[in-house]
């Protein structure tokens, strides 16, 4: 694992991939603001270790919110950013959140489903009743709550689709908005930071197939501190080796 600016981390890296850790504020790739983004910090950590000249190829295959923390897979050709998109497109990718909720979410477990449209202007997302709307798309994840403490609850998401804001959007429309998520309705008093991040993801390296998991073990600071000492003797395992 290498640590380079603003704490993003390397934590896989091979001919072909970038397995890396986003912090919360950093953008997936550059916009018009001129912040930080993940892009620019890993073509030039990648000039620098390799002394290369020019310009460096990434391919953005997915994307972090800028206030989401968590894995972020990265193709280095061309051709490994085609065949991790069309296992994106035919959803064998899979993409696990945790996220912190006010309450004890009920149920327990389920299935949200609904259609979605972003509405760039502020950049904020709405659900519809009618799929025939401008840039109307559906939007499916699994839910499940593995913890609850102090009227908080731990769940873990596994997104079915992936459209903008559709966790923090949906979570918040079933009455169970994210700690930290203002956008979306969530007032309560914390540390700043949305308390969702990608955690876990399962792909097949796109040249030797093999089927690759990263998992992120749960962070010491509040509330994931609540639920860490608790998970430390599960299989919550650590980054990928």
């Amino acid at each position: 694992m290498e640590n380079i600016n603003f704490g993003v981390k390397v934590l896989y890296e091979d001919n072909h991939i970038l397995m890396t850790y986003k912090p919360a504020g950093i953008l997936s790739q550059e916009d018009a603001t001129g912040a930080p983004d993940m892009l620019t910090i890993l073509k030039e950590y990648l000039k620098n270790k390799y002394h290369k000249p020019g310009n460096v190829y990434l391919g953005l295959v997915h994307r972090l919110d800028r206030p989401v923390a968590g894995l972020m897979l990265i193709a280095k050709t061309t051709k490994a950013a085609s065949r991790i998109s069309e296992q994106i497109r035919n959803r064998t990718v899979e993409k696990y959140y945790r996220a912190c909720l006010n309450g004890a979410i009920q149920p327990e477990k389920g299935t949200l489903k609904g259609i979605i449209i972003k509405d760039s202007s502020v950049n904020r997302a709405r659900l519809t009743d009618n799929l025939s709307e401008k840039d109307a798309k559906e939007a499916e994840l699994d839910y499940r709550m593995l913890s609850c403490k102090d009227s908080i609850s731990l769940v873990e998401i596994h997104l079915k689709t992936g459209r903008t804001h559709q966790i923090r959007l949906q979570l918040s429309e079933a009455g169970f908005p994210i700690i930290g998520d203002r956008k979306y309705g969530e007032d309560r008093p914390g540390p700043g930071d949305i308390c969702l991040e990608s955690y876990k993801m399962a792909f097949d390296h796109p040249t030797s197939k093999e089927r690759l998991t990263f998992e992120l073990p749960l962070g010491d600071h509040w509330p994931w501190r609540l639920f860490a000492e608790e998970r430390a003797d599960s299989d919550q395992g650590g980054y990928y080796e």
